[in-house]
Order: C-alpha cells, then sequence, then structure tokens
C-alpha cells in the first residue's frame, strides 16, 4: 500500500504532465523523488562505470589535498606547501577579482589542490579550487608556462519536501519545533500576507506546505519554490495555489482569486501588537487619556517598515511632540497610511515618491513621544482614522477566465495533495 507521501508525488507529477508550464519547475535543477518511485518505470540499461569528478575535474591521475582556509591564511600560505613558486603565486593574485580575490579568502572556506603524482599520466595541469560559498567555486588550472581560472557552480539537488504542524506559539517555532526549515515561515507569510495577520495567530491554528528546497552536498541553500499550501486561521480554511497566468507565477484561493490584494495586512514581518485602535487610551507617556487611532506594533530597533501598498509619498517628516519621524503614503483617492515613530527613513523615500506595496519606507525607532521602539501605524479612509485590523482589501486580478479550465485542473491536484499530508 502506498504512503500519503508516494500520494502526493504522484498528484503532483499528474499536475506536471497536465500543466508543466504552469506548475514545474523551469531551471536546470533536479525535483529528488522517492527512488522507489522511480525503480518501478525504470528498464534494463546497460551501465558503464562513470568517470569520478570532483569540481568537473577527473581524479584518477592526481593526488587530491582538500582543507579549510585558517583564521589569518592568505593565498601564498594556501599555495606553497603544494610546491608553487612565489612567481606562480603572483600570476593567482593578478587574475581578476571576479574569479578570484585575495582580500576575500574568508576562515572556513574549503579549497582543494589537485596534484599530479603520476609522471607517466597525460594531465600536464595541477588544479587549485577555492570554494567562495556553499554554491560557488572558482578552479585555477596551473600549466607549465600559463595560468588560467574558471568560476563554477556545485551540482544543485532540488528536493520535494513536505511540512505540517499546529502553533503553539508562534509560526516560526511551530517550524523550529518541528525541524524545518525556518524559512518556510517567511514564505508562508509572504504568500498569506493579504490574508492571514500574522501578528493575530492563535494557538491551535495550522499550516500544510508542499515545496522545493535546493541542497549542495547535502546542505541547503534555500527553498526555491511553494507547490502548495494551507492555513487554517481563526475557524477559516486559506488555500495557497501556485499557478502561472501571463508570465507571472502567483497564488491565488480555491475560488480563483488572488492572494494579492490592494493592501498588506500588516507593515511589519513578525512583531506583536502592544497596543491597538481605541477611542480612549492612556498615553503611556502624557499619562492622560487621548484617542489612539493606530495600531502599535513593537519591534527592536531597525526592523524594516513595509508600505503596505502601492502609493505616493504625500508627507514624510519630524513631530517632536508627537510621531517622531514619520511617512504618509496616499494610495488613491480614498485611502492612505501614515507610519510614525522612525529611527530612520528608507533609500530614496521623500514627498512626490512613488513607492510600490511591500518596499521599506523606514525603520522601527522611538523617536517623537514614545516610551520604547515601535511603530505607530495609522490608516485613513477619505480621511478619517479607522482601525487597520478591520480593513478589508479588495483582491487583484483573479484567474482569467481564459484560464480558468487550466486553473482548475492544478487546484483539484494541489488541494488533494494537501489534503492527504
Amino acid at each position: 500500500m502506498k504512503s500519503w507521501r508516494d500520494l502526493v508525488v504522484m498528484l503532483l507529477l499528474a499536475v506536471g504532465t497536465a500543466m508543466a508550464a504552469s506548475f514545474l519547475p523551469g531551471d536546470e535543477s533536479t525535483v529528488a523523488v522517492d527512488p522507489a518511485l522511480e525503480n518501478n518505470a525504470k528498464k534494463d540499461t546497460i551501465e558503464t562505470a562513470p568517470v569520478k569528478k570532483l569540481y568537473g575535474i577527473p581524479v584518477a591521475s592526481y593526488e587530491v589535498h582538500s582543507g579549510k582556509v585558517r583564521r589569518n591564511e592568505n593565498l601564498a600560505d594556501l599555495l606553497l606547501p603544494f610546491g608553487l613558486s612565489i612567481q606562480e603565486i603572483y600570476k593567482i593574485s593578478l587574475l581578476s577579482d571576479t574569479l578570484i580575490d585575495e582580500l576575500k579568502i574568508k576562515p572556513g572556506n574549503s579549497f582543494s589542490f589537485f596534484k599530479i603524482t603520476d609522471t607517466t599520466s597525460v594531465a600536464t595541469t595541477s588544479y587549485f579550487v577555492y570554494e567562495k560559498d556553499p554554491l560557488n567555486y572558482v578552479r585555477i588550472g596551473i600549466e607549465p608556462d600559463s595560468i588560467w581560472a574558471k568560476n563554477g557552480k556545485k551540482p544543485i539537488e532540488t528536493r520535494l519536501q513536505f511540512a505540517t504542524g499546529t502553533i503553539e506559539t508562534s509560526l516560526w517555532e511551530s517550524m523550529r519545533d518541528n525541524e524545518e526549515n525556518p524559512m518556510l515561515a517567511v514564505e508562508l507569510s509572504e504568500i498569506f500576507a493579504w490574508s492571514i495577520d500574522f501578528f493575530g495567530v492563535q494557538k491551535g491554528d495550522q499550516y500544510k506546505v508542499i515545496y522545493e528546497e535546493s541542497y549542495v552536498d547535502n546542505q541547503s541553500i534555500g527553498i526555491q519554490k511553494i507547490r502548495g499550501a494551507w492555513f487554517y486561521h481563526n475557524g477559516t480554511d486559506f488555500w495557497g495555489i501556485p499557478f502561472e497566468q501571463n508570465g507571472e507565477r502567483s497564488f491565488f484561493d480555491e475560488k480563483g482569486n488572488s492572494l494579492k490584494k490592494a493592501f498588506l495586512k500588516a507593515p511589519l514581518r513578525f512583531s506583536r501588537i502592544s497596543s491597538g485602535f481605541s477611542h480612549s487610551r492612556l498615553h503611556p507617556v502624557l499619562k492622560i487619556r487621548r484617542p489612539h487611532h493606530g495600531v502599535d506594533y513593537a519591534a527592536p530597533t531597525g526592523t524594516p517598515v513595509h508600505t503596505v501598498g502601492d502609493g505616493v509619498v504625500s508627507r514624510k517628516g519630524y513631530q517632536k511632540s508627537g510621531g517622531g519621524n514619520y511617512v504618509t503614503i496616499k494610495h488613491n483617492s480614498v485611502y492612505s497610511t501614515t507610519y510614525m515613530h522612525l529611527s530612520r527613513f528608507g533609500k530614496g523615500i521623500k514627498q512626490g515618491v512613488y513607492v510600490k506595496q511591500g518596499e521599506i519606507i523606514g525603520y522601527v525607532g522611538s523617536t517623537g513621544l514614545a516610551t520604547g521602539p515601535h511603530l505607530d501605524f495609522r490608516f485613513y479612509k477619505n480621511g478619517s482614522a479607522v482601525n487597520p485590523l478591520r480593513v478589508e482589501a479588495p483582491p487583484v486580478e483573479p484567474v482569467e477566465e481564459k484560464n480558468r479550465t487550466a486553473y482548475l485542473v492544478v487546484r483539484a491536484f494541489t488541494m488533494q495533495a494537501l489534503k492527504l499530508m
């Protein structure tokens, strides 16, 4: 009997057959699935012993010495032990910085030297390979009369992954407790940013995600693509169905409405609400009651603040006895938002500048009348303050009618795959 993982893989492969252009990965990396599934479909083949290569170099004729850069080591320290002359090392140091920058050799990074040991070998080139990061390396060829170099990348394996859990305290901690990539919490918060206020997630909320994660040498280098997501919050199911429309891959709900809306639910990533919208609040500094027509988000100084929607910066200034550094953005003829107590403004933010949804317009601070670092976020409709937490923003373009049939295929297989988890 097949496991739910096998069934999910089969469903996703079915989607790939029906909608390869809109669902499956379009890069050169491979998606790893259960070997048992692949073995059933394999035919008898004549196998030949593959030539063992490392960094694209056939290793049969070489003695390979590998190590890690130690503190304060430079290019000469790495190469002199292998018999290179000062002249050869100098030629290597003259290579373009796009190949190897001697000043950027970092402690802890890996290197290998391929030394010719067989004098009868046809090989005439020794190699020095330096790993710039887990993915990228430079291969330097050392020949009797020349030095050359070429950048390269290690093979990437993209694995199909599954994550499911129930929240006890926060989404981030749930990911960590389940030993899942915590960056998956960021991915989910961005997919559902227009539908779910992640500052208000509750104990008992649930999530399921199917995603692709890329690995180099069994080390994760990041989440590449979300293949489907479900979030249960406040008694409601939220679906994230990936679909490509007009050349852009985006997420839609089960009805075909875009998950992107005119306004984000919050201007910060992962913080907490320290004070809500009120017509009579005890001011923490003045110790008097007065209206607080905004929502306060407590966060460390320097936390990026994002505009919740497209618009034009209508005001940028400083209120000594109020909001400190603040930015006001006019989104259209009806809506505007204000961001207060900023420690500093985002790059290029000035009156009259057009900003895109999600763009950084400032950073959390405690300027003006504030007892500690936080963002005072205000939302205005036709000039009157409204509770930001209760604004229902309309979605942007839904699935077009001409794409409806294709979307229904993707929706059916994706939702069934998530339900099986």
